[in-house]
């Protein structure tokens, strides 16, 4: 549910006030880029991706029905646009399923530019999975229906998304 700062806002960008719209945009600008960056690894598509997503967010602003918090509204749309910027660049490979669980102890890694690092060295598909999931919060159906893939398949991406920083955190590490 908007707050009483947000619902004036927002009142303010449906009457096309200027000032209104600044205000929305600098209020989520950065939080929002840094979700395009973490899913497209690119500047340049993260750059686009939070122009094309805040252009839905300002069109799509008379249907937000306030359901949920705006920002958890903006982010959905930002996370969508930065997707469609990569995805005809990931591919998913055909992997058996694991019901084995992989769970990653955060706590050994002393400096977070180590994690960042590793996470933009995955490749695309296990990124995009990893950053939706791990980082961003979102559910594995929800994963699936971004990507157009199976909910199987999301968490085969994220399992071997994280074996593979594992061995890589690894190598830092030791």
């Amino acid at each position: 549910m908007p707050n009483q700062q947000e619902k004036i806002i927002i009142q303010g960008c449906l009457n096309n006030e200027r000032q209104a719209q600044k205000s929305l945009y600098n209020n989520y600008k950065t939080e929002m880029y840094t979700l395009a960056y973490r899913i497209t690894n690119n500047y340049e598509d993260a750059n686009d991706a939070l122009q094309e997503g805040f252009l839905q967010v300002f069109h799509g602003l008379a249907s937000f029905k306030g359901k949920s918090g705006l920002g958890t509204w903006i982010h959905t749309i930002i996370a969508r646009a930065a997707i469609k910027k990569v995805k005809n660049k990931i591919h998913f490979a055909t992997i058996d399923e694991s019901n084995e669980v992989l769970t990653i102890d955060w706590s050994i890694i002393s400096d977070i530019q180590y994690l960042e690092k590793a996470i933009a060295s995955l490749p695309l598909g296990y990124r995009t999975v990893f950053t939706l999931y791990e980082i961003e919060g979102f559910k594995h159906h929800e994963v699936a229906e971004m990507l157009n893939i199976s909910v199987s398949t999301s968490k085969t991406q994220l399992f071997k998304a994280k074996r593979m920083l594992v061995e890589r955190l690894k190598k830092i590490i030791d």
